[in-house]
């Protein structure tokens, strides 16, 4: 078989497999194997199980499970509730405050947790009900709770730039470092977008009643003292040791773990059974995440082997406009995968193929791969897949009569604000690569 036609039926078999509605790592190891068995016959068998044990003994993605066993803990210790609470002493007498408040919250939660679900489902469970009992807008309240709730997957430790680093063979340190500027200015910029928004249309809110704020200021400190730096602590022992050269990342999750076992100890939310139940979710989440990227190396395994990377490769260097023609079209086929796929399928299958094309089209490889895990904020956001969206959809309280159709226009505004970040990196790329350039080796 040629590799035009090879690549053909992968995508186009991958495609329609997706749409069958299997779990993905099904529909992906199923053309993998079919495609492989015509194009290379039984040969292909010792192919596959070379590179599905290729990602079961990576060192490095042992910090997979570890950064997912970090954010469980997390969810488990209460202190979502505390950091609210505390803050919304502070900023809820203003227009607007509590949403801003809801993706304060939510980018030190995915600085300590990583994970999209668990922060969407602390986000919805804290703050949704506050929002909703003070008469906020429900596309508004829904939208921040996404928008917010999605950064975990960007700011560090996030899970996927620990999965992109080796894959990219590139330093998962240098890419949490990347990651720190373009994630704190996304969230900067939703909560800009949320008190513009509020000043020109206050209808859309309302303000908390003094009588709610008023405690002393004394206790307002000791509120966000014990609630805000728990959470600090543990950024440090993991961002910290990482930036400082005292731990690559797989250890520095380690001490992630340990520090949020230690805060969730201090809380009295840790006992047996529950430490129990968090390792059975640990374990689910990474077995799901392996498998699919056990099935994703073997299927981009067989297409590379046959050649179709090459013909992808020519296609997008043929794109109009020389190398941000091919750079505009590489960000499209993310933007457009995002809509169908969840993000690890999309790495997995595309980072292969693509990411080599970085150095070929002149391009800093760690600035490419920041490029493409911003653009991917997008995939949680965007229907019909919309991840965030269906999480928040099944925790929020039926009595809130939250509709589909009030969320998706509550995160266009993010999705826009996300593609501002991606210009705004392309025309100063030193957003993404200047905490890494001052890194301690």
């Amino acid at each position: 078989m040629s590799p035009e036609m090879v690549c053909l039926l992968m995508l186009g078999g991958l495609m329609v497999a997706i749409l069958s509605g299997f779990p993905l790592a099904i529909p992906i190891g199923a053309v993998a194997l079919i495609v492989g068995l015509l194009a290379f016959g039984p040969s292909v068998f010792p192919l596959i199980y070379a590179l599905y044990f290729s990602i079961i003994h990576n060192y490095i993605l042992l910090a997979l499970p570890l950064f997912v066993f970090m954010g469980v803990v997390m969810e488990c210790s209460g202190i979502t509730d505390k950091m609210y609470d505390a803050l919304f002493m502070l900023v809820s007498g203003f227009r607007g405050g509590l949403a801003v408040i809801t993706v304060f919250v939510g980018t030190i939660i995915a600085a300590c947790v990583g994970v999209v679900t668990a922060s969407i489902v602390m986000l919805t469970a804290v703050a949704l009900p506050s929002m909703m009992k003070h008469g906020y807008d429900k596309s508004l309240a829904s939208g921040a709770i996404c928008a917010a709730g999605s950064l975990g997957i960007l700011i560090p430790p996030s899970v996927m730039l620990v999965i992109y680093g080796p894959m990219a063979r590139i330093s998962v340190g240098k890419m949490f470092m990347a990651a720190v500027v373009p994630g704190l200015f996304l969230a900067f910029s939703y909560c800009f977008y949320i008190t513009i928004r509020c000043l020109l249309q206050p209808e859309l809110t309302t303000v908390v009643p003094s009588k709610e704020r008023a405690i002393p200021f004394i206790k307002k400190i000791k509120m966000l003292s014990t609630s805000v730096v728990p959470p600090m602590f543990i950024i440090l022992s993991v961002l910290g040791s990482i930036f400082a050269g005292i731990a690559p990342p797989t250890e520095a999750a380690a001490l992630g773990c340990l520090a949020a076992l230690v805060l969730a100890a201090a809380q009295r939310k840790l006992n047996w059974p529950t430490l129990n139940n968090l390792l059975l979710r640990t374990l689910n989440i990474s077995c799901m995440a392996i498998l699919i990227g056990a099935m994703s190396v073997a299927y981009t395994g067989v297409f590379l082997s046959s050649g179709s990377g090459e013909v992808v490769a020519k296609l997008v260097m043929a794109t109009p406009g020389g190398r941000w023609g091919a750079f505009i079209a590489v960000m499209l086929i993310y933007f457009i995968l995002g809509f169908f796929i969840e993000w690890i399928g999309i790495f997995f299958i595309m980072v292969p193929i693509l990411a080599p094309m970085a150095p070929i089209l002149g391009f800093d490889p760690l600035w490419f791969g920041m490029m493409i895990c911003i653009n991917l904020q997008t995939s949680f956001l965007t229907p019909p897949y919309a991840f965030a969206i269906f999480v928040i959809m099944g925790v929020a309280p039926p009595e809130f009569e939250l509709t589909t159709a009030e969320v998706i226009r509550g995160v266009i505004p993010y999705v826009i604000l996300v593609l501002v970040t991606l210009a705004l990196c392309v025309a100063f790329p030193q957003i993404i690569l200047w905490l890494p350039s001052i890194m301690i080796k």
